[in-house]
Parts: structure tokens; sequence; C-alpha cells
């Protein structure tokens, strides 16, 4: 059955009745495909009746050329179950998404071309983006709501007003997106000011918001820059993100629901930001950098109405009162959260996995970045003669962490978050820097910047002139890698200096979520049954990394970490519910 879906004079129009809206946002790569239609149902328990999800162009094609919709990235599965749990669904393609995710979505091959400049009409990366744009509408157009499908909405770019105002641009993504055959009403979405709802704005994209608070001032501001057609707030911030090495941050339940309540009483549309956040496994966490870089935690928990795991909150069952006060909710009992398995078990060492991994890049006057080496490369090690019979100091361009030794001894940590960039170094031989890349930046002008060694290394000021010998490593191969590898000298008294793999096999009764602690341990990557849960770091908040249940089963399962630092406990320790940091308001 199908239905016509346009944008009236005062409202949205459905089949040519006034519509609300009541969308909230859900990212199909950030959840297990097995847990989508969970995820779904539950959100409709809440009385939404759509669902917005950005799309990764990064995760799609991570090397150009080499296209990937399948499994979790399924995302004309994950639409096809939108509209089959009777909801509608909203398309953010960008190609821009920030989000929160490794490099606001741009693929690092693509940011990697300095010569290219980004979110512009430059026919360098308009050639990228067509490619990109072309895949994903294929995807996209036989499943609107005209077709028989659920997608109602597409957006074009996105905040793309707190960028820049290259209309050529967004003129140029209309037509590929109409091109291909997206016939549903396009939006723009910029926070209500007015020279952002202005930069992005084009005579045929919808006006919508993004703000959580000061909501008639918002509406205001929106309507004065989209005077006709329906109010919308695209992205109604719940909730916040959180950086390692600072708070967890949730919001009162009750202000976000009165938020709620008065954006729905002025008669606005919403999407609610997020109803379901999800996890940044693997290394898809991104970072900002407002004058302090600081990267993000692994967990999109995201204080939202339903938590990274999917359990049932005091928030969601707040706005479902609200919501119920201005549209049907299912009559249905709410799911009660459940409690984890809890069981502990001895981690077994494998001794150094990287060499494991590595790969010889060979040798460079100056030390390459690692876009230069090549896309996706988050850890490399940079090697060099040393010419010094006295302590010298050294400082480096590290993005964005960096342990340091000299003929083999670890002298001290680089790190770009808390700008220490400079240490003492001990006469010696060879330095050796093993850089690590924590995160790529997915907001404002930092977008695609280098990373690894950006801009030398020096000794007193002066640059190291020796050759720098280079490898890099595989880090999602180094969970498989750390499963079979022979077993080394037995872990003592608990603690081991990185870097290290180690191991440990489990017993479950039935596949279910876990919550993987990881108190006494230092900085690292952790897996189950070979699946990347992501990144660890004592800096916190995060504590505990979650284990989908769909990677788990019955009988004997198989975690993995690869600790970088040193860890004080060898032990794997699964416990019933999470710990995402000490709360602020």
């Amino acid at each position: 059955m199908t239905s016509r879906f346009r944008i009236g004079e005062t409202d949205f129009l459905l089949d040519g009745e006034p519509h609300r809206i009541i969308s909230g946002a859900m990212h199909y790569f950030r959840v297990h495909p097995d847990l989508w239609r969970d995820r779904l149902r539950k959100a409709k328990l809440m009385g939404l009746n759509a669902i917005e999800t950005y799309v990764a162009w990064n995760a799609h094609e991570p090397v150009p050329g080499q296209w990937d919709a399948s499994g979790g990235l399924d995302l004309g599965r994950f639409l096809d179950l939108v509209a089959e749990e009777g909801l509608h669904a909203i398309v953010r393609p960008g190609p821009y998404i920030c989000a929160e995710w490794h490099n606001g979505g741009l693929p690092t091959w693509l940011t990697a071309d300095t010569e290219m400049t980004l979110r512009s009409s430059d026919p360098r990366y308009l050639a990228a983006v067509t490619s990109f744009l072309d895949r994903i509408n294929a995807i996209v157009a036989p499943r609107q709501i005209d077709q028989g499908g659920s997608v109602i909405l597409v957006q074009i770019e996105n905040e793309y007003g707190a960028y820049g105002s290259d209309k050529a641009y967004l003129a140029e993504l209309i037509r590929l997106t109409r091109a291909a055959g997206i016939t549903v009403p396009l939006t723009q979405v910029d926070q209500p000011i007015a020279h952002m709802l202005e930069g992005g704005a084009h005579e045929g994209l919808h006006k919508t918001g993004s703000f959580g608070s000061r909501i008639g001032e918002r509406l205001a501001t929106l309507r004065e820059h989209q005077p006709t057609g329906p109010l919308m707030c695209m992205e109604f911030w719940c909730g916040w993100f959180d950086h390692w090495g600072e708070k967890h941050h949730t919001t009162t339940f009750a202000d976000a629901a009165r938020d709620l309540d008065e954006l729905l009483a002025a008669g606005a549309s919403v999407n609610i930001y997020m109803v379901h956040g999800g996890t940044n496994f693997g290394l898809t966490n991104g970072a900002n950098d407002s004058g302090r870089y600081l990267p993000l935690v692994t967990s999109y928990d995201y204080d939202s109405p339903l938590t990274e795991s999917g359990d049932v909150t005091e928030k969601f069952r707040a706005f479902r009162e609200v919501i119920a006060k201005h549209a049907p909710v299912p009559d249905e009992p709410l799911p009660e959260p459940v409690d984890a398995p809890v069981l502990q078990v001895a981690l077994a060492s494998v001794g150094d996995p990287l060499p494991l991994v590595a790969t010889d890049r060979g040798v460079f006057d100056t030390p390459p970045t690692l876009d230069e080496l090549g896309p996706d490369l988050v850890l490399a090690e940079y090697t060099a003669a040393l010419d010094t019979e006295a302590t010298t100091v050294l400082d480096a361009d590290v993005r964005d962490y960096a342990w340091v030794a000299v003929d083999e001894r670890p002298v001290g940590i680089l790190q770009r978050t808390i700008g220490d960039l400079a240490m003492p170094l001990p006469a010696g031989a060879e330095l050796r820097l093993l850089v690590e890349e924590t995160g790529r930046v997915n907001y404002d002008t930092k977008i695609g910047e280098p990373k690894g060694l950006v801009g030398g290394v020096r000794l007193d000021g002066e640059p190291i002139t020796a050759p720098w010998h280079v490898r890099t490593f595989d880090v999602p191969a180094l969970g498989a890698a750390v499963a079979q590898a022979a077993a080394a000298a037995p872990v003592t008294g608990g603690r081991a200096a990185g870097p290290v793999g180690l191991r440990a096999s489990f017993e479950l009764a039935a596949a279910a979520d876990l919550f993987l602690d990881t108190a006494g341990w230092g900085k690292g990557f952790a897996w189950v049954n070979g699946f990347f849960l992501g990144r660890y770091w004592r800096r916190g908040p995060q504590r505990t990394l979650y284990v989908p249940g769909p990677v788990t089963r019955a009988g004997t399962n198989e975690v993995v970490i690869v600790e970088l630092e040193a860890l004080t406990d060898a032990t794997a320790r699964f416990v019933a519910r999470p710990h995402l940091g000490h709360e602020v308001e």
C-alpha cells in the first residue's frame, strides 16, 4: 500500500491530512543488526511514529570502490524493518553527518586529499559524493512511502550553515538526490541561529532546527526563517555525549520531558536525538576540538530513553507520558531491565601481539602521517637512530597519543589531549614512538586533519635528520591474532606491561548481553568471540564495555584484550549492570 507525504502550508500532509512526526534517532551502524527489531519495537512503545537515521559513508566505503551494505550496514534491511514495525523513516545521508562519529562520516581516503575542499562544490569532492549518494539513493528510493516503503523525509547535508554557505554545493546535492528518484520532501537542519539557518538554506529545502531547551524562543527563530509549513525540531537533544577524561553526562528526565511537552504543545514535529544511542564499536568514535582535542568514549548511550543495551529508563517512561497527551501510545506493558550474567575469569598472556599484525612501510627521510600511509590506520611505530650522549628535550607534533622508548626502555608518553607534547629524553642509540590515533574530529574545520606524526620530531628544537623506519599495525585484526597465538609466560601477580595480548574462555548457559568491566586495565582494545567491542581507557568515565547478546553463545565464549600500557588486574570480569561514569546534571 502506497501513501503520499508532502509539506503543506501549515503541516506535513499524509495522504492530504495533517500529520505530526514524532520520531526518534537510531543509527543502524551503532546497533547490532540482530537487535534492530527489538529497539524499533521499544521505540514504538514510547509512542513514536517514525525513526531517523544517519548514513555513515566511511562505514560503507572504508576503501575507495569497496562498497559494503551487508550485515550491520544493511540500510535496506533496516528501513524494511522500520516499515514492518509500522513506522516511518527519515534518512539523513549527509555526506557529512557529524554524529560524534569517526571523521564526521567522511572516509579518511577522501579527507587525505589535501587539495580537495570538503563540503563544497569542488568538482573533486562532488565526484566522490556523487558515487556515494547514487549508491545510497538506490537503496532509499524504492523504500519511499509513495513506493510502499517507510521513508518520508530525506535530509541534504547536515548542519551546513555552521560550516559554510556554498549554495552551488547544496544545489548539486539536491539535483543528485532528485535525479536518483527521491521524491519525498527534502530538509535541512541547523541550530536556530540566523546565520546558520541562512547559510544552510536553499529554496529546495525545508528548514528544521536542532536544539534541546528554550523551546519557545528556538521555534520563534525557526519560524522567522521558515515562514510557511510545519515547524520541526530535527534534533531534540535529550542527552549528551561523553569524552574520555570528562564526567558522564545526563539530563534530568523531568526537565527533558517538560521541554518535549512544550515542543509538542506548540504543534511542532520532533525527532528525539537519540531515542537509542548505541555504541561506537571498533574504532568508530569521533572527537571534538574547540581549542582542546577531546576524543569520545566507546559508549554512545547518550542518556537516551533506551539505554545502550536497550533498557527502558525513567526518561523513556516520562517521554511516553508526554507523548500520550498529544498522540496515541500503544497500550502495552513495558519490559523491565534484566541483570546481565556475572562471572570472572583469569586472563592468560600471549606476549606482544603487535608483530603479528605489523606491516613494514619502509624508511622515510621525515616521518609520514598515518593518512599518507593509508586509510583508517590508527597505530604506527616510528623508529630513528639517535646521536646523543646526554639528556635532551624531545618534542613532537603527535596526533594523538605516543609511547616513547629509548633503546627499548619506556621513557614516557606524549598526549595531545592535555597538551603534553615534550619530555626529557635520556641518552641512547635508538628512539621509538608508538603513535595511536584516538579518534578523528567530527565537527567544524578540523575534520580530515592528518594523524600520526604531523610536523616532525625534534631534539632540543632541532629536527631529527636520521631516516625513520615505519611499521603500521592492523588493529581490527588483533582480536583474531591474539585468539590464535601460542600461549606465552603466565601473568605474574595479575600484572602485565603492554603491549600485551590477553585472552580467556568463559561459559554461558545461554546467549546474553554482557558488561565487560575494564577496571584494573590501562588503555587498549577488547573483543568477545571476535566481535570488536571498541576502546577502553582508565581515564574514564566509561568503566564497562557493552557486549551485545547476539555475539555471545551458549557454551564456551572467548574474550580478548590488547593492553597497550599496563594492567594491574589480569582478570576479565563481567558485571550485572553498566558503569558509564559519575553523573553530572
